[in-house]
């Protein structure tokens, strides 16, 4: 079994370099890290980046996960094989600018680009970002799935994530104690379907709520409170489509509750999404 340890990055291609730049820095609040002459490299908590713009495809997108050591690499990279995924090993100058000690790279069944990766780097400065959105950090992804079931069985029995709770066909899987780091949302492609960040408090939420509404920012869905998780969400328009998300109060399963816990099911309906009432313009959220 593959060990995910963490959720780690997300690398999004781009063709207006600047301009989604320019959003992430002051819209979304995330602190400019690194720049390349091709890409931009972006922070949202201690880990040296957690966002990565590209120059390139704006429906090329990896996420990236961390796994233990050298060893659980390899590891992992035996289950891949064995199980059909053709993993490949990145190489010296991949590793270079991902700011990590080695990774292995593959597609999901789905076709989504996954990397794993060993020893990432943090930062030694304080995150210190150019505007203040209360972001606490990069904590989870919507990936889509053209086959949820079949993809949760990858996530689940080749990778270590348990399912918290089902909306529908899409399972929200937790690879700690966060009630889901992995949301899989049916969908005719690959690719992720949303970005969160946790933020502090329901007031950074709300105060988020207003600029964005003053920035003509499309907001998609809330502010509201999702019945699964208990979080209290706003999500809302970036560059190129991608769906970003702010929440905060997100419930954990701890160790204690984990040998007793069963997930929920929650039928494909609007208040499954939102128990305060909000109605989501997001295709995948709608039944």
């Amino acid at each position: 079994m593959i060990h995910l340890s963490d959720i780690r990055y997300v690398r999004l291609g781009t063709r207006d370099l600047e301009g989604s730049t320019s959003y992430a820095t002051k819209v979304l609040g995330l602190e400019v890290a690194h720049r390349t002459s091709c890409a931009v490299y972006l922070r949202s908590d201690s880990r040296d980046h957690t966002l990565c713009y590209f120059e390139g495809d704006p429906s090329d997108h990896t996420s990236a996960f961390e796994v233990a050591d050298l060893d659980s690499l390899r590891a992992a990279a035996e289950v891949l094989e064995s199980n059909g995924m053709q993993p490949v090993a990145g190489t010296s100058d991949q590793c270079e600018l991902r700011h990590v000690r080695d990774l292995v790279h593959f597609k999901d069944p789905s076709g989504n680009k996954i990397e794993l990766v060993v020893a990432p780097h943090h930062s030694g400065r304080r995150y210190f970002p150019s505007r203040d959105a209360g972001i606490s950090g990069f904590s989870h992804i919507g990936l889509r799935s053209m086959n949820p079931a079949r993809d949760e069985k990858f996530w689940t029995e080749l990778c270590n994530a348990r399912v918290s709770d089902w909306i529908g066909e899409a399972p929200l899987l937790r690879i700690d104690e966060v009630h889901h780091k992995i949301a899989l949302f049916p969908s005719t492609f690959a690719g992720v379907q949303h970005i969160n960040h946790q933020v502090e408090s329901i007031d950074d939420l709300m105060r988020s709520y207003y600029l964005l509404r003053e920035h003509g920012i499309r907001i998609l869905f809330g502010p509201g409170r999702h019945p699964t998780s208990g979080a209290m969400f706003l999500y809302f328009e970036g560059p190129d489509g991608m769906i970003y998300e702010y929440s905060t109060g997100v419930r954990n399963i701890t160790a204690e509750e984990e040998a007793s816990y069963r997930p929920r099911q929650f039928p494909s309906t609007f208040s499954s999404f939102c128990m305060w009432g909000a109605k989501p313009d997001i295709k995948e959220f709608k039944a």
